[in-house]
């Protein structure tokens, strides 16, 4: 409870300091499901064990707990990157599957929402820029799979059959689908993949690229696109869906069960086991033709802080840390931490130029893997000593091998846990966060610091 009141007085002591007139800008980046494990593999792998990140570096660091609630409102534990991001973009607390909505059902204004009408704002991810974080700054809807005009009359994601959002249709006095929405925004820059979610047509109806072109929308595709600015609203869409990562492990190698002998089969007890071979993490070649993170968001800031004297609001996220846990690629993962790293330190030369720029690197939820110990520590016992889960031995280039485990359950995508984010920020954060704070509170923070 301390802590949870320290939070509120840092925002309430800062509401009575005089307003400090000029530009201000908030760079929020998103790393899904980056919790501390996966920040410990990135430096890891990318700094050496005694090494340091640049997130490492950053003046602020601290702890934020994650809220979640079912349809009765009661808590539970583990969050999806849809009511997360909610919570980050609304201070709203809210279901599993909600975008932009509160847990009543009922749209709440985001942060990006309320800085447009002054500021500048930018959307950049490595996902389909309809997928749950990135949307959840600019769209309203009752499910996050309400991606475009097709699926929002129902259908199946993720192996699961759905009905839609009914009560999103534009023919029900809704606001249509995620990319119908992103289509009218007030959003000056939105980038990432998600071709699939403009182009799906439902009947006769255009096309929601041919509705954002109507708008006067500058459509960028290719990545030499972002060699140039233009004027007015620019969607770029760089990938059918989620963008492809830029490592993959040997071969496209992810982590594997261990294999087990026909003794150990009949008791596990006895037998013997063989650990899966060690995996080096190499260049993925469907990532050659895409743009980085870093590319993308050097363009959302130029084309922000261009012809601008009151400041921008703009929303990171490197989403496919968590994509690539669901599906056990440690390598793929750790490629786009390497992204996150990359991108932060661009947005740290802006804030080396631009003095008030509030720079905050947090994580929507935690995610499955674990760093276990290779080999076991329990080597000395006469029995045949496992993970049940599925293992990836990464070879480092410090010339060790780093364990990650796999095993929140049987299917073939993992699940997300319920570790708090964790939270840095350069020294502009220590104005308006606190070592400890909800997930709401960063919102409030946001709101607070860019005076809205």
């Amino acid at each position: 409870m301390r802590n949870i009141l320290s939070a509120a007085a840092v925002i309430i002591a800062m509401a009575t300091q005089p307003v400090i007139a000029g530009e201000r800008a908030v760079i929020l980046i998103i790393g899904d499901g980056f919790d501390d494990t996966h920040v410990t593999m990135g430096r890891n792998y990318l700094k050496g064990q005694t090494g340091e990140l640049l997130l490492d570096q950053m003046p602020f660091r601290g702890a934020v707990q994650v809220e979640t609630v079912d349809s009765e409102g009661t808590a539970i534990y583990v969050a999806d990157s849809a009511n997360t991001a909610t919570t980050l973009a609304t201070g709203a607390v809210t279901q599993i599957g909600r975008i932009g909505k509160n847990g009543a059902d009922q749209p709440v204004t985001t942060v990006l929402e309320a800085a447009a009408a002054g500021y500048k704002t930018g959307i950049v991810s490595t996902a389909s820029v309809t997928d749950a974080s990135p949307a959840a700054f600019a769209a309203h809807v009752t499910i996050r799979a309400c991606e475009n005009p097709v699926t929002i009359r129902g259908g199946e994601k993720y192996g699961v059959t759905f009905d839609g959002c009914p009560e999103d249709l534009k023919e029900n006095g809704g606001m249509g689908s995620i990319s119908e929405q992103l289509a009218v925004a007030d959003v000056d820059v939105i980038l990432g993949g998600g071709m699939e979610h403009f182009v799906a047509q439902y009947e006769s109806d255009p096309t929601v690229l041919a509705l954002a072109q109507e708008q006067g929308v500058t459509i960028l595709t290719e990545r030499n696109a972002l060699n140039q600015q233009y004027s007015g609203r620019v969607i770029g869409l760089f990938s059918e869906d989620t963008m492809p990562v830029a490592w993959r492990g040997t071969n496209g190698r992810i982590a594997e069960s261990i294999e087990r002998s026909w003794l150990n089969h009949i008791h596990e007890m006895i037998g013997s086991i063989t650990q899966p071979e060690v995996i080096e993490c190499e260049a993925n070649p469907s990532f050659a033709e895409m743009p980085t993170m870093k590319a993308m968001t050097r363009y959302a800031l130029d084309q922000l802080s261009r012809d601008n004297d009151k400041g921008f609001f703009l929303t990171i996220e490197s989403a496919s840390i968590d994509k690539k846990s669901h599906e056990r690629d440690a390598c793929g993962s750790i490629g786009e931490i390497k992204q996150l790293e990359e991108t932060l330190a661009v947005a740290m030369d802006y804030a080396g130029e631009n003095p008030n720029t509030l720079i905050m690197v947090t994580a929507d939820h935690s995610q499955a893997a674990q760093i276990v110990p290779d080999p076991t520590l329990y080597t000395s016992l006469p029995i045949p000593v496992f993970s049940p889960g599925k293992v990836a031995r990464i070879a480092t280039p410090e010339g060790s091998v780093m364990r990650i485990n796999y095993a929140t359950n049987n299917i073939r995508s993992e699940e997300h846990t319920g570790a708090n984010a964790p939270l840095f920020a350069n020294s502009e954060g220590e104005s308006v966060l606190s070592p400890f704070m909800r997930q709401r509170d960063i919102y409030d923070a946001m709101m607070l610091y860019l005076e809205l």
